[in-house]
């Protein structure tokens, strides 16, 4: 039995944000079918997205319907809103909320109040006052990004192969990957796996006339997979005449020209931002304690330090790892941490509803896979390190089985079989984030719109 009625209110709707939804409304099925609880979920999209899966949505062996997750369906017995929280008043017990229906509505934010609060707004791209870069990076951090970039790669095939201009054709083929952890290497490895497949069906772009560069600020990449292997990685991306540039930094990208810390300068019609991530912007329009990176400052059980009724996790939360050895160490903010402080999150909730000891969150990290391309891929697990096409398959088996919901499980598993008897599919759709153009053309003589004329170059 809960104490009395509780309103259970859950910002975010990425992996902490879903996953603690789902165990909740599974804790406490009883208590919401009798009106005791009610758990409200605010999200900016009616989705979680499983990121993992982005570089294979991006390279075509995933469909980008199969990497997300409808919240409506998963948590059917929550209220799922739409919208942005845009500041928390804890001390009142108040979160203001926008929504879809708000600037159509003209009467300003709504506000909902609520007894219990998890705060899992996640992260975005951490940017740098790069001139250039606000003008023509790409992100690699939402399903719609991916997808992006897999219609702008194609583009910039088509580009270089039908123009007779030496320099348009060297910039089209030109692709910067600024940033050496997960989302650059993966990106970068499955994009130009799927853009060296797709070149068979150029009669005058080569595999060779491509440039790969990925630009890394320090002198190692993937650092979550130990250093041997982070040095055969880079060593496997050379042998495919992919450039690996360490202790560079991308210092401008002004005109389309990436110019780096070593003096080198490349035309490029795109350059891929993936160099690391930071809070959620919400976190700093709270009343609630931060550390000194501006994120949540939090106990080894999950809550707000010091403060009541106040629960946090995943990227936005600086939470204590307790099986480390040096003390004040804090886990890292990535997916497998996300997951787990999830279930340990819903279930504390439960406890503090019903009067009961809290759990403690403790996790060793158990290892890291990532995949290089179709059949490449590093990995590290329990101590073991695995390189080539068994790393390959454990990314793809560890990363099915963490997927949620059956459904999706066995949606990815069709894709991979199917992928598996037949031939990539090459084809761009660019066009789709523009659905309008051709209609507008008809109706008042608009010009459709040419991704190539984007000013940011992403299609």
């Amino acid at each position: 039995m809960v104490k009395e009625r509780a309103r259970i209110l859950v910002v975010g709707g990425g992996y902490v944000g879903m996953y603690t939804a789902l165990r909740l409304q599974r804790r406490l099925k009883r208590e919401l079918r009798q009106g005791e609880v009610d758990i409200t979920v605010v999200a900016p999209d009616p989705y979680m997205t499983y990121q993992p899966f982005l570089p294979e949505a991006a390279a075509g062996s995933i469909s980008p319907r199969h990497v997300v997750v409808p919240l409506r369906r998963v948590l059917d017995r929550c209220h799922v809103v739409i919208g942005e929280v845009t500041s928390v008043e804890h001390a009142k017990r108040t979160a203001e909320v926008a929504t879809l229906a708000t600037a159509e509505e003209r009467k300003g934010a709504t506000f909902l109040e609520y007894d219990e609060l998890v705060l899992a707004p996640g992260s975005i791209a951490r940017t740098l006052p790069i001139p250039g870069l606000a003008e023509h990076g790409i992100g690699f951090k939402t399903v719609e990004e991916a997808i992006g970039l897999r219609n702008h790669v194609i583009e910039q095939m088509d580009i270089a192969s039908s123009t007779r201009d030496p320099a348009i054709r060297d910039a089209a083929l030109t692709f910067v990957f600024v940033g050496g952890g997960y989302a650059g290497v993966e990106a970068l490895g499955e994009l130009e796996d799927m853009a060296r497949y797709a070149s068979r069906y150029y009669h005058n772009v080569q595999p060779e006339d491509m440039k790969w560069i990925l630009v890394e600020a320090t002198d190692r990449i993937l650092p979550e997979v130990g250093p041997e292997l982070g040095r055969y990685t880079v060593t496997e991306l050379r042998r495919r005449n992919i450039q690996v540039l360490l202790n560079t930094r991308l210092e401008s990208c002004v005109d389309r020209v990436a110019a780096l810390s070593d003096g080198q300068r490349f035309p490029t019609r795109t350059l891929v931002w993936t160099a690391g991530v930071k809070p959620h912007p919400l976190v700093a329009a709270t009343d609630l304690p931060r550390t000194p990176h501006g994120r949540l400052k939090c106990t080894a059980e999950l809550t707000i330090d010091g403060v009541d009724h106040a629960w946090a996790a995943g990227d936005a939360a600086a939470v204590p790892d307790v099986t480390a050895a040096e003390p004040g160490t804090e886990t890292a903010p990535n997916a497998q941490h996300a997951v787990r402080q999830a279930r340990v999150l819903g279930d504390n909730i439960v406890h503090a509803l019903r009067d009961e000891p809290l759990d403690t969150y403790a996790h060793k990290y158990v290892g890291s896979v990532a995949s290089l391309g179709f059949h490449k891929g590093v990995a590290q697990v329990y101590g073991r390190r695995l390189k080539g096409y068994p790393a390959w398959f454990m990314h793809r088996v560890y990363h099915l089985s963490r997927v949620p919901t059956f459904n999706r499980k066995a949606r990815v598993l069709a894709e991979w079989t199917l992928s598996g008897l037949f031939k990539r599919e090459i084809v761009s759709l660019g066009s789709l984030e523009h659905p309008r153009a051709e209609f507008e053309l008809a109706a008042g003589g608009k010009p459709p719109h040419s991704p190539s004329d984007d000013s940011n170059g992403s299609s």
